[in-house]
């Protein structure tokens, strides 16, 4: 029995029938030197535009490789999930957030900057690179769009334009999370804003409550770092709006 392809790779190249995909340097290392595959290996391969393809390695040399698309196993989908308008943190943190984000179905990730937003720089290709990997790893067919960085004040009314905003408060009078998300519609899905270790300035905290197309809400009485918030957020949205009550069962511990 054939066994089932089980490595899944993010490509830029359009995907058809009878079609072929050629990888550069970094991808062809990756699946020769990292993977060990040979030619002649199976694996998934998708787009974001496409679906999913099953793809034959036909060479695997050190600078290049070339795989054959074989045949479509999945239709492409759209993503539904909501969206993450979060304060970058530290390094491995902000890894971390943005892995587990993808692996919770977020369709769009917005770092925002605050007044007390400690990191002086976001490194955006580091972030799609975590995108791509954590979207390979779980199965999803989509990449998150990724907003370039922008001052709180500014982002807040684009998301407003396009998702339902909650603001996860730290403090003062707030919806729990869970009435809040089940009085919201489904469509469009909601965005959540998420502060910076060191919390909202006053100024910020004025601006949020003050702006009525933004609900905020309650996580809970016990303090949460930024990561943390952020997807405990995304989680209970999944729970009461997503796709883990209407899905085959996933692989819990997949790797």
């Amino acid at each position: 029995m054939e066994r089932p392809a089980s490595t899944r790779l993010f490509v830029d190249a359009d995907l058809g029938e009878d079609g072929a995909v050629d990888l550069g340097r970094d991808q062809a290392h990756y699946l020769r030197a990292v993977l060990r595959l040979e030619p002649g290996a199976r694996l998934l391969v998708f787009n974001g535009r496409d679906g999913e393809w099953l793809a034959e390695a036909e060479r695997l040399e050190k600078a290049a490789a070339r795989l054959a698309l074989l045949e479509r196993r999945r239709p492409q989908d759209k993503a539904h999930g909501p969206a993450l308008a979060f304060a970058p943190v530290k390094k491995a943190p902000m890894d971390f957030l943005v892995q587990k984000a993808v692996e919770l179905g977020v369709s769009a990730l917005w770092p925002v900057v605050t007044e007390h937003t400690n990191v002086a720089r976001v490194n955006l290709d580091r972030l799609r690179a975590n995108v791509r990997e954590a979207a390979e790893q779980c199965g999803r067919l989509t990449l998150p769009e990724i907003a370039a960085p922008a001052a709180l004040d500014r982002a807040l009314p684009g998301l407003a334009d396009r998702w339902t905003v909650f603001w996860c408060a730290e403090s003062g009078e707030a919806h729990p999370i869970a009435d809040a998300l089940g009085a919201a519609p489904a469509d469009p899905p909601a965005a959540f804003v998420t502060g910076p270790e060191g919390g909202f300035s006053p100024s910020e905290l004025d601006a949020l409550r003050g702006n009525a197309l933004i609900t905020p809400i309650s996580l809970g009485p016990r303090i949460l770092r930024a990561e943390t918030a952020a997807l405990a957020a995304l989680a209970c949205w999944q729970s009461v709006h997503g796709d883990w009550h209407n899905r085959p069962a996933g692989r819990a511990g997949a790797s």
